[in-house]
């Protein structure tokens, strides 16, 4: 876990980024196929999302989450529990902003927009949980501690 304030922005940034990359080819996929559009639907999507991902990451659902995380009846002192209730109520809280996102910058709603957003988020969850706890917040903690290493090797 992030120790100071450099390494807080480091990780956020690459947590963010692995996942919006990850939700976004899912989320493409979903909705356009796999075809030889597929890399530049990708990037069209991805810039966007990840701007508004990292806003609501670091000015809501982040500080949120945290002191969600930290009010369920978990062992505070177990690392693994503590970064596991984090990711749990990050990716929540993510998918409920982010299926809005996708939402409109898709303009994929039909005349029940309630039933389309249940169906989005439904969808996002699917994905996002386990793309979270087992690829991308176990590999943005390796490349952490790889830096914090690196860190002190150089101090």
């Amino acid at each position: 876990m992030p120790t100071n304030k450099k390494e807080s922005i480091l990780f956020t940034l690459t947590m963010c980024f692995l996942m919006v990359l990850g939700m976004s080819l899912y989320n493409t996929i979903l909705s356009k196929g796999i075809d030889n559009q597929l890399f530049i639907n990708l990037l069209t999507g991805f810039i966007p999302a990840f701007i508004v991902a990292l806003l609501l990451d670091i000015f809501i659902v982040g500080p949120n989450a945290k002191k969600l995380a930290f009010k369920l009846p978990i062992n505070k002192t177990k690392k693994i529990q503590v970064a596991l209730s984090i990711s749990c109520c990050m990716v929540l809280g993510m998918v409920m902003f982010m299926s809005i996102f996708g939402l409109i910058s898709q303009g994929n709603f039909s005349d029940n927009l309630f039933l389309d957003y249940l169906k989005t988020a439904r969808n996002n969850v699917v994905c996002a949980l386990p793309l979270q706890l087992l690829i991308v917040g176990p590999l943005a903690r390796k490349l952490l501690a790889i830096y914090q290493g690196k860190q002190q090797v150089q101090a």
